[in-house]
């Protein structure tokens, strides 16, 4: 990996600013090889796995590429889940913050009023599910005319969910002289055939997923029959005693059976699996990033939009029944730079997945025999100490960046014939402001949502009390975040 950080790639100073406080110090291998090409707009195949850091390798050059001042998408994020989507659109609102990047998700589940509305102000950036993103411009409501950056991620992802034909469709919608790139663990000759189609001589950039997958995550599994299962999670549990775990099953019932068993063994646990409302999943999602539960039980609709680097194990409870799930799955530990373990449970029928799994990384899965007595009660003590301590929520990437934001509201929009424009040119020249101060403008119908950067959002609440924007004085206050109530985490707990 270079040691060089990312001031070698000539970014400007506000993509600079908003690395440094995500922490982004030195790239990743995918990110040292693809964003110096991306940044020359050429197309790119790249084969790399899940948290090697790609969503950054492509973010930092379309940020960097994107021009403020064009009100219509310049940039479309194909991703295969609603939560890949969601963490995708994250990502680019924080390392664009600087720049002033409006990115906007668009997935199922999620009211497509509040889409349209969203995306008839100036949106630089959309990220979204192929259904939704199709629906929308078939509907007419997401121009693609100023589009120069398609990027297809989770590729691999699309063509097991049978989203193909709905990218292909997008494809044919867009501008010809589009920048492509094409992200994805494995390379299937469908992916391939759609890179030889629709991408323009494009590179082919190749991170070895087995170097990763043998030196940052070590491969165990247990031979157990199905209604053995539980116990050996609970005596694996106390012998790892993981600080997060995530136990991955096959469907929504065994993801609802095994949540129910570890509630009554009183280790507390979320889950997440398709068959939950969308806002249930992003808060199950949100609570497990920030370490409020330690256990998280899943079907592989989490394989894919989980960004965290501490994952210590992850456990096939269910064995995936292809070798690229279980790369997707286990690449949710051993994460930047950092180790981690992967413990399947392969039961006499699924032998045969087992050795496809080998055969496709290259890796002999370690066999383990069955924790002993003395072993787990050896353990035991730690394991109780650590489930009965309250967990200590954990900061995001992005906490450094928010802490000095403030998001200010305006009682003014497009139906007083404000843009976005007059805002920046009033805020600039108030006294202590510059234009690298002010943050995300998000001008709707009736009211303008402005962020404040840099810890001046006080000062420019009140002077905006008594300055005119385009010869009008609106009302200003602070913007609160509307959240859903959550119910607390029983922290009376009962070890017996």
């Amino acid at each position: 990996m270079n040691t060089t950080g990312f001031e070698q790639y000539q970014l400007s100073g506000e993509i600079q600013k908003a690395l440094a406080g995500l922490e982004y110090q030195i790239p990743t291998q995918v990110q040292e090889r693809v964003i110096p090409v991306a940044l020359t707009k050429k197309d790119l195949i790249v084969r790399s796995q899940t948290g090697s850091g790609k969503t950054a390798a492509y973010a930092i050059p379309v940020c960097e590429s994107v021009d403020w001042l064009e009100n219509k998408p310049q940039a479309l994020i194909l991703a295969p889940t609603r939560e890949l989507a969601v963490q995708v659109n994250e990502d680019f609102t924080q390392i664009g913050r600087f720049k002033r990047i409006k990115a906007a998700a668009l997935y199922g589940g999620h009211r497509f009023s509040i889409e349209k509305t969203e995306l008839k102000q100036k949106t630089h950036i959309v990220t979204g599910t192929p259904g939704r993103v199709l629906d929308h411009i078939e509907k007419g409501t997401l121009s693609l005319d100023r589009i120069c950056f398609l990027i297809i991620d989770e590729a691999d992802r699309m063509l097991e969910m049978g989203f193909m034909d709905q990218v292909e469709a997008i494809i044919r919608e867009l501008p010809d002289t589009r920048v492509s790139m094409l992200f994805s663990a494995t390379m299937p000759d469908k992916i391939l055939n759609l890179a030889q189609n629709d991408l323009k001589d494009p590179i082919f950039i190749d991170i070895s997923q087995s170097n990763s997958m043998t030196s940052d995550i070590t491969h165990f599994c247990y031979r157990i029959e199905e209604e053995d299962k539980f116990k050996l999670f609970a005596d694996v549990a106390v012998i790892e005693n993981p600080e997060r775990c995530i136990l991955f099953c096959n469907t929504k019932d065994q993801v609802d059976l095994v949540y129910k068993q570890l509630l009554q063994s009183k280790i507390p646990c979320i889950k997440i699996h398709g068959g939950m409302e969308q806002d249930q999943r992003l808060s199950a999602i949100q609570s497990f990033k920030k370490g409020e539960y330690r256990y998280l039980v899943a079907t592989d609709v989490a394989a894919r939009g989980i960004d965290i680097d501490d994952i210590s194990l992850v456990i096939h409870y269910d064995m995936p029944l292809s070798g690229d799930t279980y790369i997707h799955r286990t690449g949710r530990t051993g994460r930047a730079g950092k180790k981690g373990k992967a413990i399947s449970f392969v039961t006499s029928k699924q032998t045969r997945y087992l050795k496809e799994i080998e055969t496709l990384t290259g890796y002999k899965i370690q066999e383990l025999v069955e924790p002993r007595e003395e072993e787990i009660f050896s353990h035991k003590a730690s394991f109780l100490e650590k489930i009965k301590e309250v967990p200590q929520v954990r900061k995001t990437k992005w906490d450094e960046i928010d802490k000095e934001i403030m998001k200010l509201r305006f009682n003014g929009g497009k139906k007083k014939k404000l843009r976005a424009t007059n805002f920046v040119g009033v805020l600039s020249n108030l006294e202590g402001m510059t234009a690298e101060d002010i943050g995300i403008i998000s001008v709707q119908d009736t009211l303008t949502y402005i962020e404040i950067l840099n810890g001046k959002g006080l000062m420019v609440l009140e002077a905006m009390k008594d300055t005119k924007v385009n010869g009008k004085q609106l009302k200003v206050m602070e913007a609160v975040e509307k959240r859903t109530p959550k119910k607390p985490m029983n922290r009376k707990r009962n070890y017996e």
